[in-house]
């Protein structure tokens, strides 16, 4: 078999250049990653179609076609469209449907192949996909990654400012495609039951999808990365624990030093609620009898001296912790370091894991959580968000601990229940990535549900990128802003 993966700005090389450097080279680039490879371990034909660029700023992505990280497997096929310059992901719509299509039907053509199936990944994917499925008479999958809605949403989109997002992000074509796109895909890939309930539902989407029809979804959790977090020793950590030691003995009371800890590590963000972990720790006088505070950072040697180099909602954050530290003097209890990159936050996990601690994501709300899965494949227990798809990946607190994030008592009966039962936790969270949340079982659900798609499946009708179909959708879009 062969699947397709179509990623129009996927801009992959066996270097991974420019990952997370630049805001179009997201996670969305490291799912498929390891999603392809994980099938082309399984003995299936990957081909990574994504835009071919010849910029002397980015020579990474000029060659046609290349193995990909040594697995014969899976090759990424560039396409020329749009030109040879680099062009950011909201510029590449105008050559989506013609170019772009076009010059993949035409790679296939010469090769006197196609695909058996096409998986689609972000809302440009997707409308590329819905008309290459037609073309080749193949199904194909749609994996949004996030929605255009939410997005709107997030930045306040209304009717006043309207025009002024749509000329920076093309809102419009982007919500459009992935109308198009969820419509007519055989299947809609999701990581959780909340991702497809709470975000496929938003009013931008009516008649598009029904979520409750449950042939149109399937739950496809994305995986660990196993091979860097492992709760199995690694030679890097002995260095690492030489690291950590050397802040804990700057930070934390030389009696303290050898309780547990509480670790927090997810980015500097106030959705993330650092504010409310670090209050649940103050307030609560047998969670600090049993344990320190561990805060990562990134780029900050010691903040409790100086922490001038982050951006303005860092220092924010930042401000609002010291002044908890302050009020209720936890001095001698809290310590805040770097950690760089993730291998040595894997193996940082595996050092805490050995002083019996645990993860804390108090989160206002979390869309998946893959951090948690991480540290608890890494051997740390952990205490999650009730808020978002964090609840699935514990299954409602079978294989973590779940709290409310804004109740702070809350939050620390639930470290110190996992701190009390480190060993139980511990075992539970190891058994519950190695069954549901590592890339080869990511892989073996898309595969399941395009074999289930190629069993009977009806014949797709044509559906093209309009322009008048998209003043109707902007037109619809602006009389639902203004109810």
């Amino acid at each position: 078999m062969r699947i397709a993966f179509i990623n129009p700005q996927g801009n992959f090389d066996n270097n991974d250049s420019y990952w997370t450097q630049h805001p179009d080279f997201g996670g969305q680039l490291v799912y498929v990653k390891e999603v392809a490879l994980a099938l082309g371990e399984m003995g299936i034909k990957v081909d990574i179609i994504t835009r071919k660029i010849v910029d002397d700023k980015w020579p990474e992505f000029s060659k046609d076609v290349e193995i990909y990280h040594g697995n014969e497997n899976v090759r990424v096929v560039r396409i020329p469209f749009g030109g040879d310059k680099f062009l950011p992901k909201e510029e590449l719509w105008p050559y989506l449907a013609n170019e772009f299509v076009d010059g993949i039907v035409e790679f296939y053509k010469k090769e006197n192949t196609k695909p058996d199936a096409i998986t689609t990944h972000y809302a440009d994917g997707g409308l590329v996909g819905a008309i290459l499925s037609n073309i080749f008479d193949v199904p194909f999958t749609f994996t949004a990654h996030s929605l255009g809605a939410q997005k709107m949403d997030k930045l306040g989109v209304n009717k006043d400012n309207f025009e002024e997002f749509e000329k920076r992000f093309n809102f419009s074509k982007r919500i459009f495609a992935e109308r198009i796109a969820m419509n007519r895909s055989c299947v809609n890939i999701v990581s959780t039951e909340q991702e497809r309930f709470n975000q496929y539902s938003h009013k931008y989407y009516t008649g598009a999808v029904d979520v409750n029809d449950d042939r149109k979804f399937k739950v496809v959790p994305p995986g660990v990365n196993t091979k860097v977090f492992t709760y199995e020793y690694s030679e890097e950590d002995d260095k690492t624990k030489e690291y950590i030691d050397k802040y804990l003995r700057r930070d934390i009371d030389e009696d303290r030093l050898n309780l547990q800890y509480v670790v927090l590590s997810s980015r500097f963000d106030k959705k993330k609620n650092h504010k409310g972990a670090v209050l649940a720790f103050a307030k609560n006088k047998k969670l600090q009898e049993m344990a320190n505070l561990v805060i990562v950072l990134r780029n900050v040697e010691n903040a409790f001296e100086d922490y001038s180099n982050l951006n303005a909602e860092e220092k924010e954050i930042m401000d609002e912790i010291m002044a908890i530290i302050k009020e209720y003097n936890l001095y001698g209890k809290v310590s805040m370091f770097p950690i760089n990159g993730q291998k040595q936050l894997a193996s940082a996990y595996r050092v805490f894991s050995r002083l019996r601690s645990v993860f804390c994501l108090t989160a206002l709300y979390e869309p998946f959580g893959l951090a948690p899965i991480e540290a608890m494949y890494a051997g740390l227990p952990a205490v999650v968000t009730k808020n978002g798809g964090t609840l699935e990946t514990v299954d409602r607190g079978r294989y973590g601990v779940v709290v409310d994030p804004e109740d702070p008592e809350d939050i620390a009966e639930g470290l110190i229940k996992a701190l009390n039962n480190f060993e139980m936790y511990k075992k539970l969270g190891i058994e519950r990535v190695e069954s549901k949340y590592t890339w080869r079982a990511t892989a073996k659900g898309y595969l399941d549900a395009i074999n289930e798609a190629l069993k009977g499946r009806e014949k797709i009708e044509n559906y093209y990128y309009t322009r008048e179909g998209e003043e109707i959708l902007i037109k619809k879009m602006k009389d639902v802003m203004g109810e």
